[in-house]
């Protein structure tokens, strides 16, 4: 396993290396080490959790488009690793149920919803912060416009045609992650990530507003 992972590793720093989206290398390898972390506490089988974690972004419609078939990075890569179709097929389903789509989703399996959790609690807090302005600046987005209030967004084609402004991000996503967190480890961390959400968009009004 130890060999595996080593050279997943490898495959996603080559893979993310000119991402500037906030999904790049670095949020892959925090995804697998808050998922190693949540693993610990939980009865699962740890080896599809890092796998799953580690590749759980190079197949993802917004970074590769839509063009290609469906986890082709994901099968190519772990098939020239001679890994089995039946492990591959469990990571692909994993892989499958972890991002939000405009709503809750929960995966079948505890390590799908480990790996869930880690990607969730990587898009709250300070770094979940830098990561949503890294990402409207890359799509041309406006960092905040008062007259454009955050939309309800209740359906995956709604989710994925939304070009709002990245404040309006926190109240559409990032501010409703805490309560869909999986597993209690996860929580703990997302209640404390939560709060310093709260505080920076208090303190990001008031300067907006000018108040000293």
């Amino acid at each position: 396993m130890k060999n595996l992972i080593e050279k997943t590793i490898e495959y996603v720093k080559v893979f993310f290396e000119n991402d500037f989206s906030g999904h790049d290398f670095y949020h892959t390898l925090r995804v697998y080490n808050l998922a190693k972390f949540i693993a610990n506490n939980e009865e699962c089988d740890v080896e599809l959790v890092c796998l799953s974690a580690l590749l759980h972004d190079v197949d993802d419609y917004k970074l590769v488009g839509k063009e290609k078939e469906r986890f082709s990075n994901l099968n190519t890569f772990l098939k020239d690793q001679k890994y089995s179709n039946e492990r591959i097929e469990q990571i692909c389903n994993i892989v499958a149920q972890v991002s939000f789509r405009g709503k809750n989703t929960i995966p079948d399996t505890i390590e799908g919803k480990i790996v869930q959790d880690a990607d969730r609690l990587d898009a709250i807090g300070a770094i979940g912060i830098g990561r949503a302005f890294a990402y409207g600046g890359s799509h041309k987005r406006l960092m905040h416009n008062p007259n454009v209030k955050p939309k309800e967004i209740v359906s995956s084609k709604e989710y994925y045609e939304n070009v709002g402004t990245t404040i309006n991000h926190f109240y559409e996503k990032l501010l409703n992650l805490k309560d869909f967190m999986n597993t209690e480890t996860a929580k703990n961390i997302a209640n404390h990530r939560h709060k310093y959400m709260e505080e920076f968009l208090k303190e990001f009004y008031d300067e907006w507003e000018g108040k000293i």
